[in-house]
């Protein structure tokens, strides 16, 4: 005598069937007949398995930086099955297996960080833990889309000690700033004075070179109009040689410019004869 089943499977779920405990086929989403017996048949089971995204939540997971400190984490993993059938038949729990390796991945990346690397490069810590945990889920069926620290917690007294430490290097580098400002100013202010130094250095070479066009020039016209003048005198010179009568109308007509002016004395000479 035989009985018969319905089993309707949701789209965000596959079925396993299994017959006599071993594993036969995945069933898709729909209805689903199954055929059961009374007597010696096989026994058939369905195992659903959820395929839509879900999270994995780490909470208060305490854990020793590289630098001994104390630090309480609380991670948030987003997954989904991708293969059904590894994710029931590999691992006997896949969602608490992926919590281990989860856990142990934060614990060894944070094992590997200081506490400044903790505090400057959160999204590390998220990195190394997708990189480390998404090739070991991927052998029993799990996708990981997304693991990332929710809060880091730390002891009271070091929250303090954070504090002055970021104080003091606001200060730090407040101080810098300053130091930079002033060095970037006397740079500045040094290249202004040699710009200035290099102009009047140019200005004044530059009047010396005007200056000394200048002169070079009015000894050029000085010695150009002795030149001429002399040219003038040897050829007056030359003109009373040849014509002796020219040089006597030059000297009478020198006595008579000097006859013109009442206090100009002449002296003429006389040549003396003597009695034979």
């Amino acid at each position: 005598m035989s009985t018969n089943r319905e089993l309707i499977i949701r789209s965000t779920h596959r079925g396993l069937r299994y017959v006599d405990g071993r594993f036969d086929r995945v069933l898709s989403p729909g209805r689903h007949r199954l055929r059961g017996w009374f007597s010696a048949r096989p026994k058939v089971d369905v195992v659903l398995v959820d395929m839509r995204e879900r999270e994995l939540t780490l909470r208060g997971q305490e854990i020793l930086t590289a630098d001994k400190v104390a630090v309480r984490v609380n991670l948030i993993t987003q997954f989904r099955v991708v293969d059904p059938v590894a994710a029931v038949e590999r691992v006997a729990g896949y969602e608490d297996r992926l919590y281990s390796d989860v856990q142990l991945a934060a614990r060894r990346s944070l094992a590997s960080m200081s506490l400044e690397q903790i505090l400057t490069n959160r999204n590390q810590l998220s990195e190394d833990i997708l990189r480390d945990v998404a090739g070991v889920a991927s052998g029993y069926g799990i996708e990981i889309l997304r693991a990332d620290v929710k809060d880091l917690v730390f002891p009271g007294n070091l929250q303090d000690i954070m504090n002055r430490v970021l104080a003091a290097e606001r200060l730090a580098e407040a101080h810098l700033v300053e130091a930079r400002t002033k060095a970037e100013r006397e740079a500045l202010e040094a290249r202004s004075r040699a710009e200035s130094a290099r102009i009047d250095s140019a200005s004044r070479l530059e009047s010396l070179r005007l200056s000394a066009e200048a002169e070079a020039q009015s000894t050029r016209v000085r010695a150009d109009a002795e030149v001429d003048a002399l040219t003038r005198l040897a050829a007056a010179a030359s003109a009373y040689a040849e014509h002796p009568a020219l040089l006597r109308l030059r000297e009478l007509e020198t006595l008579k410019g000097l006859g013109a002016n009442a206090s100009a004395r002449l002296y003429i000479g006389f040549d003396k004869f003597s009695d034979d």
